[in-house]
């Protein structure tokens, strides 16, 4: 599967348009690493926990994503972008879409 942030792929055409497809996930810290994370903001510099948190949503978001594609029938998926939201106090959605094609070399 290809996933590429492009409209095109170099050395194919897109044969057809399959449809949008989505992958997302909310996650949170526990208690612990907020608390971690609320006295790191104080020093300042990067909260680790959170960033690996960030990094897990968005690996599994894109593997949903992909799923989604997969399911279609799709060889690729392009125009992928990603966004983010904070849902409540503590908890982060991440999600991943593009359009799912069809490719001919």
């Amino acid at each position: 599967m290809i996933v590429t942030t492009t409209e095109t792929i170099p050395g194919y055409e897109i044969e057809e348009i399959l449809g949008v497809v989505f992958g997302n996930t909310v996650r949170s810290k526990h208690l612990g690493k907020d608390l971690a994370a609320a006295l790191k903001t104080i020093a300042g510099g990067e909260i680790k926990s959170y960033t690996e948190m960030l990094t897990e949503a968005r690996n599994e978001a894109i593997e949903r994503m992909i799923n989604e594609a997969e399911k279609l029938g799709a060889d690729a998926v392009v125009a992928v972008r990603l966004g983010s939201s904070a849902v409540m106090s503590g908890a982060a959605e991440l999600v991943a879409y593009g359009t799912a094609v069809k490719l001919k070399k």
